[in-house]
């Protein structure tokens, strides 16, 4: 492993990174105001590119995805009680605020917790779904021209909601968080949907919070869910989860083969999965 630095970001807190490979990736740092920026690759991280700085004192950035290298999506927490949502189709040379009148009245301080960078999931060429602190998600199907909000039944309050969103094709998703103040319970924090997040249903078997959930490539119905304190697996599309063994983390991936997986968590800990 090779320590790298994103010269100008050496103060501020860098949550989400989305790379397309060995050359190329974003990075989104988090906060009010200026600390809410995004940063460009095309070198493998020799040089890092500032695309967007923040100077709304208000906006606060959560999450990012891309549908391809050129297409992208940003989300922040609501301002004025109303949802910020930024878009680029130009490889982030320019990232333009979707009009607040295209966009579902957000409720009173609704927003999405940076966590695990995952609470924006985008699919194909034009899907994106967003996983909000009240417990919300809201969709486009055109790539943010329009949108709906739909109510999942998870818990919400202040250090709780959803935290993760996935999606394995354009109607089957998996919600997945809790209450990071109470890591080791596990009370209603995930919910399934059949149809492209119209309406969500509970699961059970989590064992604890979760800050992150991925479906593994190539399956079916496989999935994960990491936190803090441990990681479940659901062989049944969500519906019930089994313990993994092994330590806990902030924030997981798979590679896009499905074989292994990716994780990060306390004090710079990195760890792969594989054989399970």
């Amino acid at each position: 492993w090779t320590a790298m630095t994103v010269p100008g970001a050496e103060q501020l807190d860098l949550r989400d990174i989305d790379a397309f490979n060995d050359k190329t990736a974003y990075v989104l740092s988090i906060g009010n105001g200026p600390a809410s920026r995004i940063f460009k690759t095309t070198d493998g991280g020799k040089r890092w590119t500032l695309q967007f700085a923040n100077q709304d004192p208000k906006v606060f950035l959560d999450a990012m995805d891309f549908w391809s290298e050129d297409r992208g999506i940003a989300f922040s927490d609501a301002v004025d009680d109303g949802f910020v949502i930024f878009i680029t189709e130009n490889g982030g040379r320019a990232w333009t605020r979707i009009p607040r009148d295209r966009l579902p009245p957000a409720l009173p301080n609704e927003g999405a917790y940076a966590a695990s960078g995952t609470n924006v999931a985008t699919l194909g060429k034009d899907h994106v779904w967003i996983g909000t602190a009240a417990s919300r998600v809201l969709h486009s199907a055109d790539r943010g021209r329009t949108w709906t909000v739909a109510r999942t039944p998870l818990p919400t309050s202040q250090s709780a909601g959803i935290f993760s969103i996935a999606f394995r094709d354009a109607m089957h998703g998996v919600v997945v968080g809790g209450d990071y103040q109470r890591e080791g319970e596990a009370v209603d924090n995930a919910a399934v949907t059949s149809d492209g997040g119209r309406t969500w249903t509970l699961t059970r078997g989590l064992s604890g919070y979760r800050s992150v959930v991925a479906h593994r490539p190539g399956s079916k119905f496989q999935w994960i869910a990491v936190g803090p304190q441990g990681s479940d697996l659901s062989m049944d599309d969500g519906r019930t989860w089994t313990p993994l063994p092994g330590a806990g983390f902030h924030t997981f991936s798979f590679a896009k083969n499905g074989r292994v997986g990716w994780a990060a968590g306390e004090r710079g800990a990195i760890a792969r999965l594989e054989g399970f």
